[in-house]
C-alpha cells in the first residue's frame, strides 16, 4: 500500500466517514496520477505549488478569540475554521420547512443521499488531476438543501477561515441544492488565519432544479502565503436562474475557474467579478456559461484592477452549443492598470456551435483615463485620492449590478483597502 493511500484510509477511519466515500477518495488518488493539470487560456500556473502534495490529517484548532470578533454572526449562519465547525445556526422556521444546513462530516452520516447523488456531479473528478487530487484530500465543507418551493427571504451565510497556523492544505468543498421553484440567496466569505506557506483547493456545486433561482455572493480573501485552486460550477436546469457574484480580494496566487452549465429550456445565469491584484500577486480568472437549451441566457460581466508589479487574467468563454436555439452570450471584460510593471489580459472567446442565437463580447486593458484624474486633482484632491475615485467609478457597473447590498459595501470596503496598501507601496 502506498503511503498516500494508507494516510488516506487513516483519515477516513480517524473521522469515521462511510466507506462508500473513503472508496470515492481511494479511486480519485489513483485517478489523478494519470490526469493532467487543466488548461486555461493565457493563464501559466502550471510552476505554481497547486497540487495537493499533503497527506489528509486530522487538525481541530479553534478560531483564536481576535479573529473571532472581525466577524460579524448573524442569522442562519455557518462559521468553519480550518476542519473545525464552530458554529452552525439554522432557525426553527428553516428546519420546519426541511432546510438543511451542515457541516461535511455531518452530511456524509446523516445525508448520505444528497451526497451521493450530488457530489462531483456539476465538477467531474475525472477530468483533471486538480479536481481528483480534491476528492481524495477532501477535509471540510457544507452543505445547503432548500426543498421544493421553499422560498428564502434572508440570506444564508457562511464564513470559511483557512487555518494557516499549520502546514496542511485546504481542501474544502460546498454542495448547494436548491429544489424545484425554491428561492435561496448565499454569501461565502472565504478568509485565512495564519502566514504559514499553504495550497488551498475550495471547489462549489451549485444545482438549480427547474424554477429555482439562486443568488450566490463570495468575497474571497485568502492570505499572501496561500496558492488556491477555486473552482465553482452552476449546472442549471429548466427555467432556472443562478445570480453569481465574486469578489477577488484575495492577496495570493489564485486560479479562479467558475462555470455555468445552462442546461435546461430558459435557463439564465449572470456571472460579476471583480478583481483587484496587488504586490507580486498573480490572479487568473477563467469564466465559462454554457448554452445547452433552448432560450438560454449567459451573461459574464467582469472588472479588475491590476496595482505595482501584479497579473491579472480574464478569460470569458461564451459556448452555444449545437440544438441551443434562441440562446443569448454576452461577455464584457475590462483591465484597468496603474502601474507600468503590472500585466492584465482580457481574452475574449465565443464558441457559436448554432445559427438563430445571440452572442457579443467586449474587452478592454488599459490606465486610468488622464482627465478624469486631472479634472478631480484641479479640484484639490491628490493624485492617490483621485485615483482611487476614477477605479471606484470603474468598479461600479460591477458593484451596482450584486444584488446584496451587504456584499457591496463588503467588497466596497476590501476594494479601499488593497488600493491603499497597493499605493503605499508603489
Amino acid at each position: 500500500m502506498s503511503e498516500n493511500k494508507a494516510a488516506v484510509l487513516a483519515f477516513a477511519k480517524q473521522v469515521a466517514e462511510p466507506a462508500w466515500f473513503t472508496d470515492k477518495r481511494v479511486t480519485a488518488l489513483e485517478t489523478a496520477k494519470d490526469l493532467a493539470l487543466p488548461r486555461f487560456e493565457k493563464i501559466k500556473y502550471q510552476r505554481w505549488p497547486i497540487e495537493l502534495t499533503k497527506d489528509p490529517k486530522v487538525v481541530v484548532n479553534s478560531l483564536p478569540q481576535e479573529k473571532r470578533a472581525e466577524i460579524t454572526v448573524t442569522d442562519d449562519v455557518a462559521l468553519e475554521f480550518g476542519q473545525h465547525t464552530e458554529m452552525i445556526e439554522l432557525s426553527d422556521e428553516l428546519k420546519a420547512q426541511g432546510v438543511i444546513m451542515c457541516d461535511w462530516q455531518t452530511a456524509l452520516k446523516e445525508h448520505p443521499e444528497l451526497v451521493q447523488a450530488y457530489f462531483m456531479e456539476a465538477v467531474k473528478d475525472d477530468v483533471n488531476r486538480l479536481n481528483a487530487q480534491h476528492v481524495a484530500k477532501v477535509t471540510s465543507g457544507l452543505l445547503i438543501y432548500i426543498p421544493k418551493n421553499v422560498v428564502i427571504k434572508e440570506p444564508l451565510t457562511s464564513y470559511f477561515i483557512q487555518d494557516a497556523t499549520v502546514d496542511q492544505d485546504f481542501v474544502h468543498h460546498v454542495l448547494l441544492i436548491a429544489d424545484t421553484n425554491s428561492e435561496v440567496s448565499y454569501l461565502e466569505n472565504l478568509q485565512t488565519y495564519g502566514d504559514q506557506t499553504t495550497t488551498a483547493s475550495v471547489i462549489v456545486e451549485v444545482f438549480a432544479k427547474a424554477g429555482s433561482h439562486v443568488k450566490f455572493a463570495s468575497v474571497d480573501r485568502l492570505g499572501k502565503n496561500t496558492t488556491a485552486y477555486l473552482n465553482r460550477r452552476g449546472h442549471l436546469e429548466q427555467d432556472a436562474k443562478v445570480d453569481w457574484s465574486m469578489g477577488m480580494m484575495n492577496d495570493g496566487n489564485i486560479v479562479g475557474d467558475f462555470d455555468s452549465d445552462l442546461i435546461g429550456a430558459g435557463s439564465h445565469a449572470e456571472t460579476k467579478v471583480v478583481a483587484i491584484s496587488t504586490g507580486k500577486q498573480v490572479q487568473g480568472i477563467d469564466t465559462r456559461v454554457t448554452n445547452y437549451g433552448r432560450h438560454s441566457i449567459g451573461h459574464i460581466l467582469q472588472h479588475g484592477v491590476i496595482l505595482e508589479r501584479s497579473s491579472l487574467v480574464f478569460n470569458g468563454i461564451g459556448h452555444i452549443i449545437h440544438g441551443a436555439k434562441g440562446a443569448d452570450a454576452q461577455q464584457e471584460s475590462r483591465v484597468l492598470m496603474l502601474s507600468t510593471k503590472a500585466r492584465g489580459d482580457a481574452n475574449p472567446i465565443l464558441l457559436i456551435d448554432d445559427n438563430e442565437v445571440t452572442a457579443g463580447h467586449a474587452a478592454s486593458v488599459g490606465r486610468v483615463d488622464q482627465d478624469q484624474l486631472y479634472y478631480l486633482m484641479s479640484r484639490g484632491l491628490s493624485k492617490d485620492v483621485a485615483e482611487r475615485l476614477v477605479i471606484r467609478g470603474f468598479l461600479g457597473p460591477v458593484l451596482t449590478a450584486i444584488p446584496s447590498r451587504k456584499v457591496q459595501n463588503e467588497l466596497s470596503d476590501m476594494i479601499e483597502r488593497k488600493l491603499v496598501d497597493g499605493q503605499e507601496n508603489k
